[in-house]
């Protein structure tokens, strides 16, 4: 007995050790400090994670007979549904073996596709593309399987709803099969696969074409004045010793940003408008009317419609109503905006008319002029440890939780850092993360975070924990070099902290709705919140310090101008994106737009008159819309506004009110999709969403 209170005793000792559950700016030193130490000795046995099913760490064949394993279980409980008598069929039977399949398999296909992302091994990132090719050919084959539809439906036609959740759960089943065609007749169903087919091949033809682009243009070095030494050393030459400027945007974004010479800018920004000018229109034309066709045969009237019903915003009516509600209420803004670089321009370059191409550089200027802010000095408050220390203080003070290091984890890479997630008054276990944020060779170069395992219910009551994995490109420490983070990375470490956290905190009862697994125009709102934190002083002052002499916070004055730097420019830069966003909700909502001829009447009616570049055509060159988020431009904005009323509602005069951040953790993170997204706001809010505090964040800070 004596020997096991002594070994109970060292273990808690030892859990204390690793507990990074910050009471206080004051131990904000010892704790960077503290994090600071990446050589911990290590047992020779490691770990796995209680609670977790993820597979790290698995060799390239290993990788390959999961990815088979997976697809085999699968087939196995699809063709036991499938078999279910119509009339005998019920929850028990059919919906909960599919939702149990969904929760045991999805951090095991993770175990398969994760390692492309952070392994440095050919033949494991191979094998890892190759059963994630293997298990979406697999889910394509079930999602389009009539058997298992008609069971689904005969349970649906039932009306044995289990709970709320549950009925969301099958009608989410229902439609998923019926969006596949699954309701329709086999030649309609036929008509559906070739044109989703089509649909891909020409939404990555237009990406090609703009991919495989090889246009430059050729500058003297006077053409180029005010672009620093390394970028003019970074290009290419010609044989006259011209510069060679291609259209990637890298290029363009420097010299429309830097250059002092109003002919260059406006020369790049025509090209770069130009691009693929003929070839894309006429694919994005047909991808057009390809997605139209493909919608009305699902029974859509257009493919917005289609698009938006799975999305909060529900409709294109909705759409529009939002963006231009927006649009109107920065107008008076924008055009003070406006007014103040066309007259910098006229200072310094005369009478010369302002176009769209000085956008950049004007919006650069004014902020060089009225902002103190050196950003090579702001990045020495930042040494990327005690960054990581302060959002830890931040998000366990606020949400009520406790991060412990797990030692001796299983991991990929002796970088990786595994840390337990538990509920700081019950001490129950909630999730772990790993952090993968150092640079490496062969990993995926930005900074996001991946859902590895989700939270979910099993039949018998039991709780499947979140896993959630953190990835950057960070540089390491070096003997007296610190690793130092732009202003602009740390924005972002707070910003996929708000996923890790959003991951771990949900306690959806199905897998489905779990964790980042919820409405797309949602499940940006909480990490869009978190950045707030950012850019006021007190928080600023916690993930903060002088690299060599770390109890020195950062000045009470760059926090200031940081905070209105934030939105400057803001108005005028947001006209620019709704003008885009209208242009795509127009083209999917209605039959036989001109492209040409919407742009150039949407530019200047959005953008205060000023005109599109004489020749271009961005709608050419506009990716986004091609792939990815066609009639969802919108989305970035709508979560930017949600998440500005509710800092303002509840968090800005209470930046580590743990009683609010409680509220948001139980009723915003916790139900994840299993509720609809506007409820969830409204209920937290206690009133509908409204866009005043976005647009007030953007007058307040206006120059």
């Amino acid at each position: 007995m004596e020997s096991e209170r002594n070994s109970e005793k060292m273990s808690k000792q030892k859990r204390e050790r690793n507990v990074l559950a910050f009471t206080g700016a004051t131990a904000l030193a010892v704790i960077a400090v503290n994090f600071a130490i990446t050589a911990f000795k290590r047992r020779h046995k490691k770990k796995d994670l209680q609670g977790s099913i993820v597979r790290v760490n698995l060799s390239a064949s290993e990788i390959l007979k999961l990815a088979d394993k997976i697809v085999s279980k699968s087939k196995e409980v699809h063709d036991a549904v499938a078999s279910v008598p119509l009339d005998k069929v019920t929850f028990m039977n059919v919906i909960s073996p599919l939702a149990e399949l969904e929760a045991q398999q999805f951090p095991l296909v993770q175990s398969c596709v994760f390692p492309k992302l952070v392994c440095t091994s050919d033949d494991v990132c191979k094998s890892s593309a190759e059963a994630e090719r293997k298990i979406d050919a697999h889910m394509l084959s079930c999602s389009n399987r009539e058997d298992v539809y008609r069971v689904v439906k005969a349970v649906a036609a039932t009306g044995e709803w289990v709970s709320p959740e549950a009925k969301r759960y099958i009608q989410s089943l229902v439609r998923d099969f019926e969006r596949s065609g699954l309701n329709l007749t086999i030649s309609k169903r036929e008509e559906v696969q070739r044109l989703r087919d089509q649909i891909d091949e020409l939404s990555l033809q237009y990406v090609r074409n703009l991919n495989d682009d090889k246009t430059f243009l050729l500058f003297s070095e006077a053409d180029l004045l005010g672009l620093p030494p390394e970028f003019l050393k970074s290009l290419d030459k010609a044989e006259n010793g011209i510069f060679k400027v291609t259209l990637k945007s890298h290029h363009v974004a420097a010299v429309l940003e830097l250059c002092k010479v109003g002919r260059t800018r406006r020369l790049v920004a025509v090209a770069y408008g130009k691009r693929c000018g003929g070839i894309n229109l006429s694919v994005l034309e047909s991808l057009v009317e390809l997605r139209h066709k493909f919608a009305r045969l699902l029974g859509y009237s257009n493919y917005a419609d289609y698009a938006l019903d799975l999305r909060m915003a529900k409709s294109s009516s909705k759409v529009f109503e939002f963006l231009e509600e927006i649009s109107a209420s920065l107008t008076d803004l924008a055009s003070r905006e406006l007014m103040m670089l066309k007259d910098l321009k006229r200072k310094e370059e005369g009478e010369l008319p302002f176009g769209i191409e000085d956008l950049l550089y004007y919006v650069r200027r004014v902020e060089e002029l009225q902002f103190d802010l050196d950003f090579g000095a702001v990045k020495q408050y930042f040494p990327v440890n005690l960054v990581l220390s302060g959002i830890f203080k931040v998000f366990q003070d606020l949400f009520g939780l406790r991060f412990e290091e797990v030692l001796d984890a299983v991991v990929w890479h002796s970088d990786v850092r595994v840390f337990s997630v538990f509920d700081l008054s019950s001490n129950d276990l909630l999730g772990y993360f790993y952090l993968d944020i150092y640079k490496r060779e062969g990993k995926y170069v930005h900074t996001c975070v991946v859902a590895l395992q989700n939270g979910a219910l099993s039949s018998t009551g039991a709780r499947q924990i979140p896993v959630a994995l953190l990835i950057s490109q960070i540089q390491k420490d070096i003997v007296g070099h610190p690793s130092l983070l732009r202003f602009s990375e740390v924005v972002n470490f707070f910003h996929e902290f708000g996923h890790v956290v959003q991951q771990i905190c949900n306690r959806a009862s199905f897998a489905r709705f779990s964790g980042l697994r919820v409405d797309p125009d949602f499940v940006e709102i909480p990490a869009q919140l978190l950045e707030n934190w950012c850019y006021e002083s007190f928080s600023l002052k916690l993930i903060s310090g002088f690299h060599q002499d770390i109890t020195t916070p950062i000045k009470d004055e760059i926090c200031k101008s940081l905070k209105r730097r934030r939105y400057a420019f803001s108005a005028l830069k947001l006209k620019q994106e709704i003008l885009y966003c209208i242009f795509d909700q127009v083209i999917h909502s209605a039959d036989n737009v001109d492209i040409v001829e919407l742009f150039k009447h949407l530019h200047p009616k959005v953008m205060l008159g000023l005109p599109m570049l004489e020749g271009t055509n961005p709608a050419s060159c506009f990716p986004r819309s091609a792939i990815g988020f066609e009639s969802a431009c919108y989305s970035r904005i709508w979560s930017e506004v949600f998440a500005a009323d509710i800092f303002a509602c509840k968090f800005r005069d209470g930046l580590l009110n743990q009683r609010v951040g409680m509220q948001f953790r139980n009723n915003v993170l916790a139900p994840g999709g299993s509720k609809e997204p506007i409820e969830i706001l409204s209920d937290f809010l206690g009133r509908e969403p409204s866009i005043q505090a976005f647009v007030d964040s953007r007058a307040e800070c206006s120059l």
